[in-house]
């Protein structure tokens, strides 16, 4: 389990203050944190030629959700 996490699988407050106030390695810690529903978000379904449905995540709806996170992270005001 990390430091920045609680058995609730909670942001720590701190971590939370300290990416609002800009903090890089909050901030990638907060990303870290929603990756893995930011990449179910970004999943997009295709068919090949032989008609089999295949998944993947789209990388660029990946980066436009991670921007959209990291832009309102850096506009929260913490009580």
């Amino acid at each position: 389990m990390s430091k920045q996490q609680t058995k609730s699988n909670l942001l720590l407050y701190p971590v939370i203050v300290m990416a609002a106030d800009g903090d890089v390695d909050a901030i990638n810690t907060v990303l870290k944190h929603y990756e893995g529903y930011i990449c179910a978000l970004s999943m997009r379904k295709i068919r090949d030629k032989a008609g089999n449905s295949h998944y993947f995540v789209d990388e660029t709806i990946k980066r436009r959700l991670e921007t959209k996170l990291i832009t309102k992270i850096l506009t929260f005001k913490v009580a």
